[in-house]
C-alpha cells in the first residue's frame, strides 16, 4: 500500500510536468475540493439504502474515483500550507475525544455541546 509521503510527491511531478502549479492557488483548490465532494454525494443523493447498495455494486471504481479528487486536492492543499495531514487528523481526534467522551456519547449522535 502506498503511503501518504509517495502521494504527495507523484500529486507534486503531475502537477509540475504540466505547469498546473500556476493554478493552484488556496482558493481554486479549495473550491475543487469541495465540487470534488459535491460529487461523491451525488451518487447518494435520493437514494434509498437498497438504491445505494446497488449503485456501489454497479460503480465501486466510480466513487473511488470521486474520492480520489478529494483526497489529491485535500493532499494539494496540506501541501501548499506545509501542513501534516496526518498529524491534523491525529490531533483532531484527540479533540474530538475531549468533547465526546465514551460515557456520554457512545452510541449517540448528539452534538458534544448537548451531552
Amino acid at each position: 500500500m502506498a503511503d501518504l509521503k509517495t502521494l504527495i510527491k507523484k500529486i507534486r511531478k503531475f502537477n509540475y510536468e504540466r505547469d498546473w502549479d500556476q493554478f493552484h492557488n488556496y482558493k481554486d483548490l479549495a473550491i475543487s475540493l469541495s465540487l470534488e465532494a459535491a460529487e461523491v454525494l451525488e451518487h447518494f443523493q435520493w437514494k434509498t439504502e437498497k438504491e445505494i447498495e446497488e449503485r456501489i455494486n454497479i460503480r465501486k471504481e466510480e466513487i473511488a474515483d470521486e474520492q480520489a479528487d478529494v483526497l489529491i486536492y485535500l493532499l494539494q492543499i496540506s501541501d501548499q500550507l506545509k501542513l501534516d495531514i496526518v498529524k491534523a487528523g491525529l490531533n483532531k481526534l484527540k479533540k474530538a475525544a475531549k468533547k465526546y467522551p465514551v460515557e456520554k456519547s457512545k452510541g449517540k449522535h448528539t452534538k458534544y455541546t448537548e451531552l
